[in-house]
Order: C-alpha cells, then sequence, then structure tokens
C-alpha cells in the first residue's frame, strides 16, 4: 500500500503512526508539543504571526496546538481527501479550518509550519512546492520546516517500523537550507530535536544544549521572506 494510499485511510494513519513511535516510548502527542514549544521558543516575542498554514496537516492533530500556542487562525491542508475529512470529524475548533491543497484559496499567511511532509514526496518536487509555499507566505513571514533527520538511527529504526516511511527520500538538512534559501527565505541556523527515549527522560533536561549536534531524530529549519 503506498503512502497516499495509507493517508486516504484517516484515522489508520494515526494507528500505524503510534505503532511506529512506541520505539520511543512516547506518543504522538509528546512530538507535536515539543515541536511546537521549540518553534514558539525559536521565534521569541513575535506578535506578527496571526495565520497559519498547516501543510500536509494528515488528520490534524496539530492544528488547535499551533492556535493555542500562538493565538492564530490555522488553516489545515492535505492531499489526501480522507485525512481531511478525518480532521474535519476530530477537530471541532471555531479557529482552525481544513481544505484539500488542490482548494486552497489564494491567501497568505504569517507563518507556514510543514512537518514530515517533504519524505513523501519525490525529490524532484521539492522546489516546486518551496516556491508555492514561498507564495502563500507574506513578506516577512516564517516557513518552518520539520523533517526526520537522515543522519539518526534511531530515527530511521522508528521509520522502519511505519509502512507508508520505510522507503522514502529523506531530506538532508543542508539541502532543506538550500531549497528555503533558493524560494526567497532568509534561513536561520538549523535545530536539532528529540535525543533521548522516555527511558532516557532523565537526560532530556539537557536536550537545548544539543540543538546544533546533528543527531537528533528531528530537525527544524525556519526560513524567513524576504
Amino acid at each position: 500500500m503506498s503512502s497516499k494510499d495509507l493517508f486516504e485511510l484517516g484515522g489508520a494513519y494515526d494507528e500505524l503512526l503510534r505503532r511506529g513511535i512506541a520505539l520511543a516510548g512516547e506518543s504522538p502527542g509528546y512530538f507535536i508539543d515539543g515541536r511546537i514549544a521549540h518553534l514558539r521558543s525559536r521565534l521569541g516575542e513575535d506578535t506578527t504571526i496571526k495565520s497559519i498554514l498547516d501543510l500536509g496537516c494528515g488528520v490534524g492533530d496539530a492544528c488547535a496546538r499551533l492556535a493555542d500556542a500562538f493565538g492564530a487562525s490555522v488553516t489545515g491542508v492535505d492531499v489526501a481527501r480522507g485525512a481531511v475529512e478525518e480532521a474535519r470529524r476530530r477537530i471541532g475548533d471555531e479557529r482552525v479550518q481544513f481544505a484539500l491543497l488542490g482548494d486552497l484559496a489564494d491567501t497568505r499567511f504569517d507563518l507556514c509550519y510543514v512537518n514530515g511532509a517533504f519524505h513523501h514526496m519525490a525529490a524532484s518536487q521539492w522546489p516546486g512546492v518551496t516556491r508555492r509555499i514561498a507564495q502563500l507566505v507574506r513578506p516577512g513571514g516564517v516557513f518552518a520546516l520539520f523533517e526526520n533527520n537522515p543522519w539518526s538511527v534511531p530515527a530511521r529504526l522508528v521509520m522502519r517500523r511505519i509502512p507508508f516511511d520505510r522507503d522514502v527520500t529523506l531530506l538532508r538538512p543542508a539541502v532543506a537550507q538550500r531549497l528555503l534559501e533558493e524560494a526567497g527565505f532568509a534561513t536561520a541556523a538549523t535545530d536539532y530535536l528529540f535525543f533521548f527515549p522516555r527511558r532516557l527522560k532523565s537526560l532530556r533536561r539537557g536536550e537545548s544544549l544539543l540543538q546544533r549536534v546533528p543527531l537528533g531524530a528531528q530537525y527544524l529549519v525556519t526560513g524567513r521572506r524576504s
């Protein structure tokens, strides 16, 4: 079954993901909250973020959390109709709406949040998608790209347990940064996240000191549109 087929199953995607990351001893919510908290910290006191695009939102689990963290409206979009329909069933929040990517109106957003979507695309699609995101972000707005780190052994072990992640092409951090810069974003330094599984939870208090060490399970590249 292809990744697109799995995403069309909507709720089934959530269960398959949960089984995979059980290796880390955490739920999907732990990673969602960690990403958003780190992004909120990275952007500091930026109060201009009032509209957010969650591109590749899946079943919408991050959308209400993004709305809470930034006090913003959120539009979640995906290419899979089943995922969008499942998101609409799950998320009853007036600050959040969902749409298929092809139905997205020509709107400018203050922040585009993307997690784990690029590795489900062919590498040849990456430049075009990044340029399209640049069109959807207002001047001065932010593109936050989270991806699984190809240099992380734990990340690769988890992905092997997830049917729709086994044969994907991972985006290297340097390539991600170049893509953003070529699309017109001024990029910040790459941050690495999620170094220790739950059984080593006591070590997590030091993860903030490891943000530049390229061994975290995920990384974040942020870019501000010129």
